[in-house]
């Protein structure tokens, strides 16, 4: 087997696991994170009914019009943030955070960090 076939084993592996010990409902859904080389996105889903309720990424941030460069962090960060707007519009307070494979620090903390000062708790 060669080497990248085992990292995506893994990768699998520990998706799984981490998605084995959560669940999203209704009043309280799942914010599911996930991390590509560009951009960061990020979902509440109701694994109950198997539904997104709400969706969000940085390339919807970059096309609103932020003019200045933000690092991939920092825009992680506000992608919290609107994700939290978003959530509170549809009177969601309450999530249960899904980093997915990932480990929590960098990009997927940022969201966290955003999402808590968004209004949201874990």
């Amino acid at each position: 087997m060669n080497s990248q076939k085992l990292k995506n084993k893994k990768v699998i592996r520990r998706k799984i696991r981490t998605r084995a010990k959560i669940s999203g409902t209704k009043e309280r859904p799942r914010l599911s994170v996930f991390r590509s080389n560009n951009y960061t996105f990020a979902q509440l889903i109701d694994d109950e009914s198997k539904n997104t309720m709400i969706g969000a990424s940085t390339k919807d941030i970059k096309k609103s019009g932020a003019k200045e460069k933000k690092s991939k962090t920092a825009a992680a960060e506000s992608l919290g943030e609107l994700i939290g707007k978003k959530a509170l519009e549809k009177g969601i307070k309450k999530i249960i955070f899904d980093r997915g494979p990932y480990k929590y620090h960098g990009r997927i903390k940022s969201v966290a960090e955003g999402a808590k000062k968004g209004g949201l708790q874990f």
